[in-house]
């Protein structure tokens, strides 16, 4: 069984500034623009090594999604950043109509995703924004799960042309994908070969999926895991091809289980190959204030429900 070495605990959100950091020397028409966090957002380095290109918008997110929508006009690559609740659900209306109806080459770069900003409670812990962003015709949906893929998704979503929602979080987490990856839009990883039971898994919970992988082997059970950074457009072949092997599924994220990955995944299967499939994720609820250990707990989003679901989703065979 292949095994993964975290390289030491790292935030996501710091990969996206080091990211924008890079594309800041490398590519002229990239641009940021940010709703007052710039060090929530770690955008601190770009605005100031490219004070010319920088835009403080101030706690105004519907205005900067239009100004970053008018500012493809002239050719340039416009990178937003707030928190996830703010890039999504306060200004909706304004990515439908301006980004997405529009096709316009907007990064929707969104921090503080899911129930792991902890403390900050539930009004700030969105669990619904995968749902939202998939529903809307052209854009491309990504969920990296460490520093590093969160760094290489944010230069190479600068290279893609049309919108996209760029999801990362606030605490450290293990660091495991090589430093010096080729992030390929669309492309699933598959990570650990097995023959009993596939875990697709997303964000942080890949990492997740790679624990309960030893526990499960110590179980006598052989789990594939495949880290879907890429929600929308899917990998639907890796999909298809791991269950055809292990004949079923878990699908890990953390969101909720209405409109996230699994969903997407289990119309993949319902379409080309029907399977028993478990689902982690939050279940049609709000989050609630408690350290991000806690509430991965009390949530079922970490290596022992994995490990559980597995169990449940053999039996189903």
């Amino acid at each position: 069984m292949k095994t993964y070495e975290n390289q030491g605990n790292k935030d996501t959100r710091s990969g996206f500034g080091a990211g924008l950091t890079e594309l800041g020397q490398t590519n002229e028409n990239v641009v940021a623009l940010c709703a007052d966090l710039i060090g929530s957002l770690k955008m601190d380095d770009f605005k100031k090594n490219h004070p010319e290109r920088f835009y403080q918008v101030g706690i105004a997110e519907a205005n900067m999604i239009g100004l970053a929508a008018g500012l493809t006009i002239g050719g340039k690559i416009p990178f937003t950043g707030t928190f996830a609740n703010f890039s999504t659900g306060r200004v909706y209306d304004q990515i439908r109509q301006s980004v997405a109806y529009s096709d316009k080459n907007v990064k929707i770069c969104a921090s503080h995703a899911g129930l792991t900003l902890g403390e900050d409670g539930a009004t700030h812990q969105i669990l619904e924004d995968i749902g939202l962003m998939k529903m809307l015709p052209g854009m491309t949906v990504i969920n990296p799960c460490d520093y590093n893929q969160t760094k290489a998704a944010t230069i190479a979503i600068a290279e893609h042309h049309g919108p996209v929602y760029l999801r990362f979080g606030r605490p450290k987490v293990a660091n495991f994908t090589p430093f010096d990856q080729k992030f390929e839009i669309g492309k699933a990883l598959h990570l650990v070969d097995g023959t009993d039971v596939t875990i697709v898994a997303t964000g942080h919970l890949v990492w997740e999926a790679l624990e309960a992988v030893k526990t499960l082997n110590e179980k006598g059970i052989s789990a594939e895991v495949i880290n879907i950074h890429t929600i929308k457009p899917l990998d639907a072949k890796a999909i298809i091809d791991s269950v055809s092997k292990t004949k079923c599924i878990v699908t890990a994220e953390e969101h909720n289980h209405l409109g996230g990955l699994g969903e997407s995944v289990a119309r993949v299967l319902s379409q080309h190959k029907p399977t028993p499939q478990e689902f982690i994720a939050t279940n049609d609820t709000f989050g609630e204030s408690g350290t991000p250990a806690q509430l991965m707990e009390k949530y079922g989003l970490n290596a022992n429900a994995i490990v559980k679901a597995c169990e449940k989703v053999i039996k189903r065979k």
